[in-house]
């Protein structure tokens, strides 16, 4: 697509988890790419080298008075729910995550700069509505296809995500905050990334007009799935690229398996 338009490729490493991100990794995102014929401009941005942008812009949400401090740990968050049945029935976000409960924004600010001197963990949470307030309804251009087949302009339902983290104490960033400031600052016009992002597309709508950044088009594409149907990955031990080349599937097979999918 990009050579088709007459632009530019990036690559971007965003290795924002330092715990999980080896260099070992790294090294063999760029040979597979490599493998599979495709070049990319240099130097490659690392999303590591950028963490004073990500708090400008925390600052400036904050500024807004969209955001707040989340002190719960994934227990308490689950016994906020409820127990097992109300567990099942509780709203979740597109990820299948239940919704934050909204029990954190009502801590008043004396106590919560009181914790925070403390050392207390927290993340970072964008206050959904008061956020959807200030932005007024949104859209997106998809050039692509959702999971449903949504194409064109599509209605972004931030909503669904509920009070989004957009950091943490030690971390000044999330994904979702991370990508949008990434392409705003690399001057990204088109966006090509799998369907399983489609609706995160809403959050990042969200925050691109909160801070004034620009909206590219979208183009999700659908996904390799292993035989039951789920995307491939390492966590359930699927079979990635590297082993696929092990087991003498050329480029050109690959290609073939991504044509198949599109």
């Amino acid at each position: 697509m990009a050579r088709a338009a007459g632009g530019r490729f990036l690559l971007r490493m965003e290795d924002i988890d330092a715990a999980r991100c080896r260099p070992e990794f790294e090294a063999a995102i760029y040979e597979d790419l490599a493998w599979l014929g495709l070049s990319w401009e240099q130097p490659v941005r690392r999303q590591s080298e950028h963490f004073d942008d990500y708090r400008a812009a925390l600052r400036k949400l904050e500024g807004m008075h969209l955001t707040f401090p989340s002190f719960e740990s994934r227990a308490e968050l689950a016994h906020m729910v409820g127990d097992r049945d109300v567990r099942e029935r509780w709203p979740r976000d597109p990820d299948g995550v239940p919704i934050y409960p909204g029990a954190a924004r009502q801590i008043p600010e004396q106590d919560r700069r009181a914790r925070i001197a403390r050392g207390d963990s927290y993340a970072i949470r964008l206050d959904m509505a008061k956020a959807m307030d200030w932005t007024g309804p949104l859209t997106w251009r998809e050039a692509g296809a959702g999971p449903g087949g949504e194409h064109g302009d599509i209605a972004a339902d931030p909503a669904a995500w509920g009070d989004v983290i957009v950091g943490r104490k030690d971390t000044p960033t999330s994904y979702h905050l991370a990508v949008v400031i990434d392409d705003a600052l690399q001057g990204v016009t088109d966006v090509v990334r799998g369907q399983d992002l489609f609706w995160s597309t809403s959050v990042h709508r969200v925050l691109q007009a909160l801070l004034d950044l620009p909206a590219p088009s979208y183009h999700h594409h659908r996904l390799i799935l292993d035989a039951d149907g789920k995307k491939l990955s390492k966590s359930t031990q699927a079979t990635g690229l590297r082993e696929l080349r092990a087991q003498g599937l050329t480029a050109a097979d690959i290609r073939r398996l991504v044509n198949m999918a599109v």
